[in-house]
This record gives structure tokens, sequence and C-alpha cells, in this order.
């Protein structure tokens, strides 16, 4: 692709827009994996009790149920995307906010019942950030604007996983939550000053915007090459989702205080996280999507294997800089990827069920594999569980060969089937 061309795909008002989008959806969901597991450990509650608690992610799995009626119905203000972005945006700062109120020892059920409506609030929020993004960015766009996205979202962890976990040691958790929880606002900000988009079809009735969309990838795709896909989008983050599932307890266990681990997150993983925004955004528009699943898809499963070289040496604040350094480029890279992926694989007519169903069941093996995490460190390590991890992302790597293969490039799999 010619220079004029990719400085034209990255600096524009959209790219900034990613940007947006992409904190917004990764605050509320690093939240959850970051902050709640650190204050349940310093709190007493054991690894197998913070394992099950992933389960209060099931929202982000069973998000495509409930995504029809963000296609069909339109709230009173800002149109079809805004004004849900609007609410589920207010509804996660509030939720947020009111977790530590609730007595932690008398009341552990209802923690986990607010957690999984924050889950909840968030995956309503991707649904609708997801279908934006998707009828904002041209296709030739979608490579850089989602790694941009994916890059701004992991960003957003550095709010609940360094800058709370430091206010941690010195506030209250009520502070550290309430402070947290006003990050939202940077979200609601922009929903009101972006436009909304152009929607190319709308379903005219309940029964379109629920049966059509899955009508529409099985027509378009073929039904063979259809379940390879979904086969694919499971297992293709599978070992790096359960790697970084207790990453936060993994860290605290080795003797990091939550000061460190805060610190050297903050300033291991910026740089190589602003460097995998612009260099894989740019090294997708370059070679295409199908090449960037295999090269970013061989960095993850080596970042898989840094959280066993830290395992082995203990606490060892260089290794775990660039253990941290690692994973934000390598899973981060990966999670880039794939998501362009899903974008190209979605059809512009259903942006929103169609989107939310492939992200949904990207998302499975990280809410289900990962209630088995607590217990599989418990029974066999850190260590040996890093290396069962990393044997995991195998099986996603291997579908390559029938999603993505590395010497196609194919038509571009957005063309519309009538609707």
């Amino acid at each position: 692709m010619a220079d004029s061309a990719i400085q034209n795909a990255i600096f524009n008002r959209r790219t900034l827009i990613c940007i947006f989008t992409g904190f917004s959806s990764g605050l509320p969901f690093f939240l959850l994996i970051q902050l709640v597991p650190a204050w349940l450990r310093k709190e007493g509650v054991g690894l197998a009790e913070i394992g099950l608690f992933s389960l209060v992610g099931l929202p982000y799995v069973w998000k495509f149920v409930w995504s029809p009626l963000l296609d069909r119905f339109q709230l009173p203000l800002l149109g079809l995307r805004r004004g849900w972005m609007l609410l589920s945006q207010f509804l996660l700062l509030i939720s947020i906010a009111a977790l530590p109120w609730l007595d932690l020892h008398e009341s552990l059920w209802s923690i986990a019942y607010l957690a999984t409506a924050v889950a909840f609030f968030s995956a309503t929020q991707d649904i609708v950030l997801d279908a934006y993004r998707r009828e904002l960015l041209p296709d030739a766009e979608l490579g850089f604007g989602n790694s941009v996205h994916i890059n701004a979202y992991r960003m957003a962890g550095f709010i609940p996983g360094a800058l709370s976990l430091i206010m941690a040691d010195h506030f209250s958790w009520q502070f550290v939550f309430g402070a947290t929880s006003l990050f939202m606002l940077i979200g609601m900000v922009l929903t009101l000053v972006i436009k909304e988009p152009v929607h190319d079809f709308h379903p005219d009735t309940l029964h379109d915007a629920v049966v059509d969309p899955f009508k529409e990838f099985f027509s378009r795709q073929g039904v063979r090459q259809a379940l390879w896909i979904l086969a694919f989008l499971f297992f293709y983050k599978l070992g790096d989702n359960m790697a970084t599932a207790l990453s936060t307890p993994f860290y605290i266990d080795l003797g990091f205080s939550l000061t460190e681990i805060g610190l050297i997150a903050k300033n291991a993983a910026l740089w190589p996280m602003l460097f995998g925004s612009i260099a894989g955004g740019i090294i997708m528009i370059k070679i295409g999507i199908n090449r960037a699943l295999w090269l970013f898809g061989l960095v993850q499963l080596v970042s898989i294997l840094g959280f066993a070289l830290l395992a082995h040496v203990g606490a060892n604040n260089w290794v775990l800089a660039l253990v941290i350094s690692f994973e934000y480029l390598g899973v981060g890279l990966g999670t880039a990827a794939s998501v362009a992926f899903i974008a190209r694989t979605t059809s512009k007519h259903y942006t929103a069920t169609q989107f939310a169903l492939f992200t949904a069941i990207a998302a499975l093996p990280r809410t289900l594999a990962n209630t088995t995490t607590g217990f599989l460190v418990e029974q066999i390590g850190w260590e040996s569980f890093f290396y069962l991890c990393a044997v995991l992302a195998l099986p996603g790597m291997a579908l390559l060969i029938k999603v993505a293969p590395w010497h196609e490039h194919p038509v571009p799999t957005t063309r519309e089937a009538t609707p």
C-alpha cells in the first residue's frame, strides 16, 4: 500500500475516536479482572473463590442474546448507537462506585451479583461501541483502527491495574473504586461530541433483528467455513486469556506489593503498548489481517511463556517488568488482529448482533475456562499452570490454516448478502 494511503488511514478523526472507544470499553473490563481480584485477595479471599469470581463475566459471553434489541430499538435521545452508549456508561459509573460499599465477608454473593451487573453494563457498552466502530471505519482501516482501539482498551488497564492499586495502599477501597468509576466520564463526553454513524440497513422487526444476522453469516460463509471461523474465535485467545486471568493475584503471591505492581506495570507497559498500537496497525495495513494473525499469535504464545519464567525465578522486579512489557505487546497484538478479523467477518447490515456473537465466542474461554484457573494453580503450581496455558494456545494457531491461510489474500468477507 502506498505511503500516502497509509498516512490517510492513520491520521484522521476516526483514529482519535478509536482511542476513546477503546479506553471506555477497557476500563470496566480491567476493573473486573485486575482491581476486584486484588481487592478480594488483599481482604483474605481464597484463590479458588477468586477464580470462580470470573463467572461474573458471563454477560460478555451472552451479550449476543440482547444485542438484537440494540440493533432494533432506539432510545429517545442521541440516536441508535449513542443513546445506548450514554445509558450503559452512566450505569457503569454508578455500579463501579457502589462495589466496595457492600460488606465483603457478610455479602460476598451480593458483591458477585453487583459485579455481574457491572459486566452486563460493560458488555452492553461493548455491543454498541463495536457496532459504532464497524460502521465508522472503511474496510481499508479495519486493521489499524481496531489495533488502536485494542491498545487504548489495554491502556485503560493502567487505571484499575496501576493507579488504583497504588491508591489502595494509601486510601480506603471505597475511595479507590469511587475515583476509578469517574474515568467513565471520558466515555460519556465522547458519546456527547461524536456524530451518529450512517446506518445502511435497519431491521424492521425484532424477528429480523434476531434471525437474519445468523442466516446471513452462514449463507455468506457456507456452513463448514462458518463453523471453522467460530472454532477459531474460541481457541485463538484461550491460552493467553487463562494465563492473564489471575495475573494480579499471581504477582501478589510472588511477594510484590500493590505499589510495586502498579509502578512497574505503568512504566514497563507504556512503551510496548504504544509501539504495538502504531506498529501493529501499520503491519496489518502492509501485510493484511491474515498474516498478522500468524505473526501476532506467535508473539502472544511467547508472552505466555514469560509468565512461566517469572514463576520460576520468583519476585524479581526486572523480570516482572520484562514479562509485563512483553505481555502488553504480545497479547495486545494478538487481540488487535483477532478483533480486526472479527470486524472483517461482520456484515455491515447486522453489525451489533454479529459483532456481539463473534466477540462473545472469543470471550467464552476467558469466562468458563478461567473458573478453573484457581483450582489448577492450587493443584499444579504457577509455573506448570503457565506451561499448560501455552499448550492450550496451539489449537488456535493451527486453525489459522483453515480461516486465514498465510499465502491467501481473501476477497473481503464483508460483502453483503441481500437482506
